[in-house]
């Protein structure tokens, strides 16, 4: 009974440090090549990646020259700033993606930045999917000559991610399930 009591005691910690650990993707918008420009060009950089719930996103970019701007779709597909649903102006601005089904818009609120193509949506996937996560883009992004009327939305599957590994094929299952596995395995 005491070396049942161990082992279940075991895999509570056990758990409860995976658990503690395990968090979405933090992903720069942009990166490798580009930052929040006027250069990137963001319909490539989005449609390479599956977001997913407990992720983040990273804005980069000079405060002297852009902002952040989180808006509405109507307000991303007029390229409109006046209603900012949030707003960031650090240079260094880190976004938390906590829900998925949804798709987040952003635009820089500097006049003519947007329909210059300075807009990126963002559609986030539930943190339970079953869709692989795609590494970020590993060539440059290609520069454009005027900005896209709407961004294209990510494939649904694509390559899966090497750094997810276990911690993040965890995420999404209940502890409940985490536990009951760990305790079949010692038993």
């Amino acid at each position: 009974m005491a070396s049942t009591s161990r082992a279940l005691l075991f895999v509570a910690v056990a758990v409860a440090a995976v658990l503690g650990t395990a968090h979405g993707a933090s992903y720069t918008v942009g990166a490798p090549a580009g930052s929040w420009d006027l250069r990137t060009n963001y319909i490539n950089w989005v449609s390479s990646i599956n977001f997913r719930a407990g992720d983040e996103l990273v804005f980069k970019y000079s405060p002297s020259a852009h902002d952040v701007l989180e808006v509405s779709k109507a307000d991303y597909d007029s390229c409109t700033a006046s209603s900012p649903i949030a707003s960031f102006k650090t240079g260094d601005d880190t976004v938390a993606l906590p829900a998925g089904g949804v798709t987040r818009y952003f635009i820089c609120g500097v006049p003519g930045h947007c329909t210059a193509g300075m807009k990126l949506a963002v559609r986030v996937e539930a943190a339970a999917s079953t869709v692989p996560r795609a590494a970020a883009p590993s060539s440059p992004t290609t520069p454009r000559a005027g900005g896209p009327s709407s961004v294209a939305m990510p494939p649904s599957s694509s390559s899966a991610d090497p750094s997810a590994g276990s911690v993040g094929s965890l995420t999404g299952l209940g502890l409940g399930t985490v536990v009951a596995g760990l305790i079949m395995a010692f038993y």
